[in-house]
């Protein structure tokens, strides 16, 4: 065993890939536990089936989805996906150390605000930018 081998909580990424979705709920945190003993939604069913689809086949490419609800799980790990954040799809490949988490907390909904200088047309009072 390699000092640099990825582990999930004692688990190598091959232990977690074998394991069935009841053995995995068991050793994933509470919120992805519960969505996993709950049953996963037809829509994140049909996502994963085609994942999986996609991984049988060989076949490189990138999957969009809006399922940002959807669990990571150690089947996906390789897989390239868009995740859209509400105004684009934001691309992702699954690395292992995103196991245990949504999609939606790698494509971010909003962004850092940079107040600029005022526009081209801007009226004279609007264009006051204080000193500090």
């Amino acid at each position: 065993m390699s000092s640099r081998e990825f582990r999930y909580r004692g688990y190598t990424l091959k232990d977690l890939q074998n394991m069935a979705l009841d053995e995995l709920a068991n050793i994933m945190p509470a919120r992805i536990r519960r969505t996993l003993r709950r049953g996963l939604s037809p829509e994140n069913k049909r996502f994963l089936e085609k994942i999986r689809k996609y991984k049988s086949k060989g076949i490189d490419k990138v999957i969009r989805t809006h399922r940002r609800d959807m669990p990571v799980l150690p089947e996906m790990v390789g897989s390239k996906i868009a995740v859209h954040n509400g105004k684009e799809f934001v691309e992702i490949t699954i690395m292992p150390e995103m196991i245990g988490h949504y999609l939606g907390e790698f494509a971010m909904t909003n962004r850092i605000v940079r107040h600029g200088k005022p526009g081209k047309g801007a009226t004279r009072s609007s264009k006051f930018v204080p000193l500090k």
